[in-house]
């Protein structure tokens, strides 16, 4: 077996088409000993990869965006998708079957303070055609923070990645009313990075068959399945809440077969940061993304 190192720049079910790989068995199939770690808090996973340290991570193509902005050439090349949609949720304290983003306006809304949630947060309220400046945001730290800050009582809902929202529900503590994705579309979410040296080799080929499996795995299977597979990653989870976070990613679309990052995905990403603010030009696909290895 031939050992590949992966980090995670986050670890949560919305990567589960990379951590499927693992447990899926899908490269062990191809003759490859995983090992996976998650890069440290205020740490970019670029920096694994440009140790040697790592392989392929999880990243995304605003990663490609701010290095170009400093005017340097990315480390690292993103070669497949994770994600092609936005995978947060909005959480409510009680049941919503009428919700529209219109009741966001001068309500207390849990964000992430900043970086890509942030970024396609403020797109999807422009989408929604709902003034961002009229909520009442509140800012407490990482994933973490906020869901303790909502268990806590603060704001009328919150922003989060599966399975968190998820386990609110089980929990009775609040109740999913919308899913950001579906204002945003199809678009460059998280991906596969790696070196470009490292695409040409052998390893690359054997990953990126495997990934291929992976994928059609992700649509075909039934959730509890997938869940039952993944649960020793998350065992501060329960299987039941896993299995609903996946099953509600396969519905919304985020894990679509093929593994290109395909051009189209990618302008509206930097439409997203261009509304943001950030994007200093409109950069050329193959400054950050290249195809996978042929294989």
């Amino acid at each position: 077996m031939e050992k590949i190192e992966i980090q995670f720049t986050l670890f949560s079910a919305f990567y589960s088409p990379l951590i499927s790989a693992m447990s899926g068995g899908f490269l062990t199939e191809e003759g490859l000993d995983a090992s996976w770690s998650v890069a440290p808090p205020g740490v970019s996973a670029i920096k694994a990869l440009e140790e040697g340290k790592a392989q392929v991570i999880q990243s995304a193509l605003s990663q490609g965006f701010t290095s170009l902005g400093k005017g340097e050439t990315p480390t690292a090349v993103h070669f497949a998708q994770i994600n092609e949609m936005d995978g947060f949720f909005l959480t409510a304290r009680e049941p919503d079957p009428d919700f529209n983003w219109k009741k966001l306006e001068r309500s207390e809304v849990v964000l992430f303070g900043g970086g890509q949630p942030l970024a396609m947060f403020k797109y999807a309220c422009d989408k929604a055609g709902i003034d961002f400046d009229k909520l009442k945001v509140i800012n407490v730290g990482g994933a973490a923070d906020m869901d303790k800050a909502f268990r806590d009582g603060q704001g009328n809902y919150v922003q989060q990645q599966g399975p968190f929202p998820q386990q609110l529900e089980k929990d009775g503590v609040g109740h999913i009313v919308a899913e950001v994705g579906k204002q945003i579309g199809p678009n460059g979410f998280s991906s596969l990075a790696a070196t470009r040296e490292w695409l040409a080799t052998d390893q690359a080929k054997a990953f990126t068959r495997a990934y291929k499996k992976t994928r059609i795995y992700m649509n075909e299977t039934p959730a509890a399945e997938i869940a039952k597979a993944e649960k020793s990653y998350f065992p501060m989870i329960d299987e039941d809440v896993l299995a609903k976070c996946i099953e509600s990613y396969q519905k919304l679309g985020c894990w679509t077969p093929h593994i290109e990052i395909t051009k189209p995905a990618y302008e509206v990403t930097l439409d997203v940061f261009e509304h943001f603010g950030t994007l200093k030009k409109r950069y050329a696909y193959e400054q950050v993304c290249t195809l996978p290895p042929e294989v």
